[in-house]
């Protein structure tokens, strides 16, 4: 069926459109962008007070499926970005077993296609079974629909095996995702190493064990040529490094997280298993220096790693919980209470870190609010009020970092290829 999105705020900073306009959708693709557009027979769908935003996508996942679904599906995973207002996400790789092989990353195409209701990308492995020991069937994986890939969840300890792969990789054109973590400087730290972690008598793990693989990975991008894009970032001097890669012309980009912008480590005073995440919360002033990266585009991409987790597990003591926290549902509302209400970044700058950044980071296809794009579009009610409340969530994991927060802003309704998605707040499909 048609539709005409009437009289909402379009905002695409790629596009150069935020006005009050109409947009008119049929056969899943964008036809018309302006006012009083007519679409005779078309559904009319009220969009006033709303902000209408090209389709977000989060580049940095966790669906667990396969191996893992008691923690996560494809089918839950996307709900959950569907209900967070996502239009595509990217999943990586550390399964069970690890989706290293091309037959694999069929695997996982299949299942979105049965289940998914939103767009997914799949990242492969770099090494055979994240061992990084030997490279895993990169070429075969492309082939097969692997749009980039990662060893995520530990880095590529061996500097020379990162080489290597960074040189097969560059010769498919796809991009190598950095999970930056000398594990020699990191093993057995729980949270940042400083004062926090002292006082709780917690193993820190220090700053140093991000910064140093982030100054090599950059390093061996500016050698092999490849296009490297760095995870979760969490310091001050991580953007730095990338700051003045970029200045230098090195093919790099990078993701920071809501956790790591909006939350620094005196949050993880309460022991909350919740708040254990890897890289963990810095301080305050790399919680700033993240913010000012956002600012000066030297910050690709705001990504959740959403990392579901059962909660017997995360109901351990704080030492054995594994790391990680949900947030695909969170990241908009967390976004538009502590950065657009306040005023510190407008909608156009948020397409630029949640839709055509990320795009840009992992080479996936450009969507805009303009004719002969598809019709994936996000649709905000920025007033909305939500509780963040472990009833609220779509995903199988409560785990979040924000549990108990009030946050202004959520989707109402998304789009994807002209399909609800959302509709009124409630998942489709």
């Amino acid at each position: 069926m048609a539709l005409l999105l009437r009289g909402g705020r379009v905002v695409d900073a790629a596009a150069g459109i935020d006005e009050v306009l109409d947009i008119v959708i049929d056969n899943g693709v964008i036809t018309g962008v302006g006012a009083d557009l007519e679409s005779p027979g078309a559904e009319v769908v009220d969009c006033s007070e709303k902000v209408l935003l090209p389709g977000l996508v989060d580049v940095h996942v966790h669906l667990r499926e396969p191996g893992q679904e008691y923690k996560e599906t494809i089918a839950s995973g996307t709900r959950a970005a569907a209900h967070g207002g996502f239009t595509a996400v990217a999943c990586m790789p550390n399964t069970d077993p690890v989706v290293d092989s091309g037959s694999k990353v069929r695997f996982v195409v299949e299942r979105a296609e049965e289940t998914a209701v939103v767009r997914v990308y799949p990242i492969g492995a770099v090494t055979a079974g994240q061992s990084g020991e030997q490279l895993a069937e990169i070429g075969d994986m492309v082939a097969e629909g692997a749009v980039a890939f990662s060893d995520d969840g530990h880095g590529v300890g061996s500097a020379g095996m990162a080489r290597v792969a960074m040189d097969y990789i560059r010769r498919f054109d796809v991009p190598y995702v950095a999970h930056c973590e000398d594990v020699s400087l990191a093993a057995g730290g729980v949270v940042n190493e400083g004062v926090v972690s002292t006082r709780m008598g917690l193993p820190g793990q220090p700053a140093l064990a991000e910064e140093l693989h982030v100054a090599r990975e950059i390093a061996l991008a500016e050698l092999t040529g490849c296009r490297v894009h760095l995870a979760h970032l969490s310091t001050a001097a991580s953007i730095a490094l990338v700051r003045d890669a970029k200045a230098r012309g090195v093919s790099v980009t990078c993701e920071v997280t809501p956790h790591h912008l909006f939350l620094d480590e005196d949050a993880i005073v309460v022991y909350d298993t919740n708040l254990k995440m890897n890289p963990p919360l810095r301080t305050a002033a790399d919680r700033e220096a993240l913010v000012a990266g956002l600012l000066d585009g030297t910050v690709d991409a705001i990504a959740t790693d959403h990392a579901p987790h059962a909660p017997h597990e995360k109901e351990l003591e704080f030492e054995l919980a594994p790391f990680g926290t949900t947030g695909l549902e969170t990241a908009l509302s967390l976004v538009n209470t502590n950065l657009v209400a306040s005023g510190t970044i407008g909608w156009a700058e948020v397409t630029k870190v949640m839709c055509h950044g990320p795009r840009a980071s992992l080479g996936l296809p450009e969507m805009r609010l303009e004719a002969g794009y598809p019709a994936d579009i996000t649709i905000v009610d920025p007033e909305a009020r939500v509780e963040v409340t472990a009833e609220w969530f779509v995903s199988k994991a409560r785990n979040s970092a924000f549990l108990g927060s009030s946050l202004l802003g959520k989707a109402s309704d998304v789009l994807v290829g002209g399909a609800w998605a959302l509709r009124n707040g409630k998942v489709v499909g």
